[in-house]
């Protein structure tokens, strides 16, 4: 299986509307691992691991978040790591 790994930075109104809760439903329904977490600049973090079709389904979640959410920018870079299951961290 050839994976695909991405970090990825949601700015906007994305704290305090479950966004990171939301996240961990979604990644979990699509068969996503990694990570997401709060930071203390007001964003939101996240890695994503999983083939091309799941992550590009999680980016295009991420773009739109829950309701509530007010994403303005999601920045996307490679990135590299191994996860067993899609979890949410504490704030960074």
């Amino acid at each position: 299986m050839v994976s695909d790994t991405r970090r990825l930075v949601i700015t906007g109104v994305v704290q305090g509307v479950w966004y990171r809760g939301s996240m961990v439903a979604k990644a979990n329904q699509l068969g996503v691992t990694g990570w997401v977490r709060n930071r203390r600049d007001g964003s939101v973090e996240a890695v994503v691991s999983g083939r091309s079709e799941q992550v590009e389904a999680i980016l295009d979640w991420a773009r739109r978040g829950p309701p509530g959410a007010r994403v303005v920018r999601v920045a996307v870079e490679p990135a590299e790591g191994r996860f067993l299951g899609f979890e949410q961290r504490p704030t960074a």
